[in-house]
């Protein structure tokens, strides 16, 4: 064996794989409704990401803490509690503020007139209830800035 250094360069068809999207899933505040977020989990999962589920009760700090520790690739948070337009972006604002640019996507119940609000303030993606696998997988995947 040649002793050869893989890089960047050896990624690619017949090269290195890309590794795995790494995703981070949480509920912020105090919504218990996890059963959703646990769904997703699973989807991914089995769609080749790595799932760091942080589970409920989130700060907007400690998943930024948890960002950095576990170097994931997309924030996925769930809102099933009606504080999305004030939860989401103190989350993105908690990531931004310690110097991370990782994209937060958020699913769950979000009414559509709320979805350009999220997006001004910095949430990459919104899934709504009924959100197939597909465009699940789709969307964070995108969110990543990875092709499928």
């Amino acid at each position: 064996m040649s002793g050869h250094v893989l890089t960047e360069k050896d990624r690619g068809p017949h090269r290195l794989p890309e590794p795995p999207v790494r995703v981070l899933l949480a509920k912020v505040g105090l919504d218990g409704h996890d059963r959703g977020l646990r769904v997703v989990a699973r989807v991914l999962r089995d769609h080749g990401f790595e799932v760091v589920f942080a589970g409920l009760r989130q700060s907007p700090e400690s998943i930024a803490a948890a960002v950095v520790e576990e170097d994931v690739d997309v924030v996925g948070v769930s809102m099933h509690n009606g504080a999305h337009l004030t939860l989401a972006p103190a989350v993105v604002g908690a990531l931004r503020g310690a110097g991370l640019d990782t994209p937060v996507v958020v699913g769950g119940i979000v009414p559509d007139i709320d979805v350009p609000r999220l997006e001004e303030a910095g949430v990459a993606a919104v899934l709504g209830p009924g959100a197939s696998n597909e465009e699940v997988v789709a969307t964070v995947r995108g969110a990543a800035h990875r092709p499928a």
